[in-house]
């Protein structure tokens, strides 16, 4: 017996629902598909963030805001067994500091800088500070660092060819008074060192225009010798808002694209 039209109408119909079912289906696994690669397309995004953000931490961090030849490179590392652990060279006795405040006038270029130093509470760093100040050892040195990042703003002068080089035949130690927080204020001026290296510190300075957060290692941290007084936001106007050259990796961490120089410094 032929089928009656009623049976050929519900059997098209049942086989345009099962087409659109079919469809349905497909559409909901595309969908589930997308939204699991999406998601493991994120998760990965998030880590090369956390990894990205972590590697410009470690390689701030892991040489300090000085390094070896040059000192302050951020891709240079120093070796542990050559690590002093004594004074290196015509270091200044403690003595020359005379336990007491000193007061200065730093000149970068034309931006003057007054500041101050605490011989009580650093003795060794500020008498090789107040020494170098003395024998005219900072005059034409380079402020050849410039950080400016969400974990710091410094600026590093002193070293001995102009591009960051450290003084082999000149280094002291140990690491001084420094935040125990690891938060150096704005003003503040420290020494810079190698990573773990008590004795590493030299003849290279750094100061900080915007709060920098720096852990200590286990030498500890790194030594405040003073602090600016007045001058700093010239500081930044004139020097730091010219930006960097060159970073490294793009991290807020290179060259000052304001060539620096030290034209004057003294204490007393």
């Amino acid at each position: 017996m032929a089928p009656s039209k009623n049976q050929e109408r519900e059997a098209r119909e049942a086989r345009e629902r099962l087409k659109r079912y079919n469809a349905r289906q497909a559409v909901h696994t595309h969908q589930t598909k997308r939204r699991v690669r999406d998601n493991i397309i994120a998760a990965v995004a998030v880590v090369i963030v956390v990894a990205a953000a972590a590697a410009v931490q470690i390689s701030f961090f892991t040489v300090g805001p000085g390094t070896p030849t040059p000192e302050p490179s951020a891709s240079a590392s120093a070796t542990p067994s050559a690590a002093p652990e004594a004074n290196v060279g015509d270091v200044p006795d403690p003595s020359v500091a005379e336990a007491r405040e000193w007061t200065g006038e730093l000149t970068l270029n034309s931006t003057k800088l007054g500041f101050t130093l605490d011989g009580v509470g650093s003795p060794q760093a500020v008498a090789s500070f107040v020494q170098d100040a003395k024998d005219g050892y900072f005059i034409d040195k380079t402020c050849h660092r410039l950080v400016d990042n969400a974990s710091a703003g410094l600026i590093q002068c002193g070293s001995l060819d102009g591009v960051g080089g450290s003084d082999p035949d000149y280094s002291y130690g140990p690491v001084e008074a420094y935040p125990e927080d690891g938060i150096y204020e704005v003003g503040t001026i420290a020494v810079a060192r190698i990573q773990d290296q008590g004795y590493s510190e030299g003849h290279q300075f750094f100061i900080v225009f915007g709060e920098a957060t720096l852990p200590a290692d286990t030498a500890g941290g790194y030594t405040v010798i003073g602090k600016v007084t007045s001058g700093i936001d010239g500081l930044v106007t004139d020097i730091v808002d010219g930006g960097l050259t060159e970073s490294v990796a793009d991290s807020g961490d290179g060259t000052p694209n304001v060539a620096t120089t030290i034209a004057a410094l003294t204490v007393k």
